[in-house]
């Protein structure tokens, strides 16, 4: 572009400039509708409710059980462990996916089959070292 006129180069850049701009606007109005969709909606609950605060309102509430006693509660880990293994191994099937829509693309058959043997390979060294370290009987 040697020779070529500035002004020109420099009004092509800031078209440009507003164009790239001009695309995210669209992607930032977007976010303050949707803001203040949820402010709306917020406000009026709150402005049409009813507010009439009783001792039983007040009151903390469990499963239709008066609270009786301290608030600690001994509840086994292993409970949370299960759900925790649920998932994670929830979470990784999602990722079949997109590998199965990949392994039917030409030329990515044997490298996406390597790859999704690794990463099962992961998961059930995962598995079994939760085996291994009994969280997975059931007592």
């Amino acid at each position: 572009m040697t020779g070529s006129d500035p002004a020109a180069a420099i009004a092509s850049h800031q078209v440009a400039a507003a164009e790239y701009f001009q695309a995210y606007s669209v992607v930032g109005l977007l976010a303050v509708v949707g803001v203040l969709f949820v402010a709306v909606a917020f406000g009026a609950g709150r402005l049409l409710r009813p507010v009439v605060p009783t001792p039983e309102k007040l009151m903390t509430y469990e499963c239709g059980v008066d609270p009786v006693g301290e608030g600690w509660a001994h509840t086994q880990v292993r409970y949370y462990v299960y759900a925790f293994l649920y998932v994670i191994f929830a979470v990784d099937s999602i990722f079949l996916f997109p590998w199965a829509t990949v392994f039917a693309a030409d030329g990515y058959g044997a490298t996406t089959l390597v790859e999704m043997f690794i990463f099962l390979g992961f998961l059930a060294v995962g598995l079994l070292y939760a085996y291994k370290k009994g969280v997975l009987t059931w007592t």
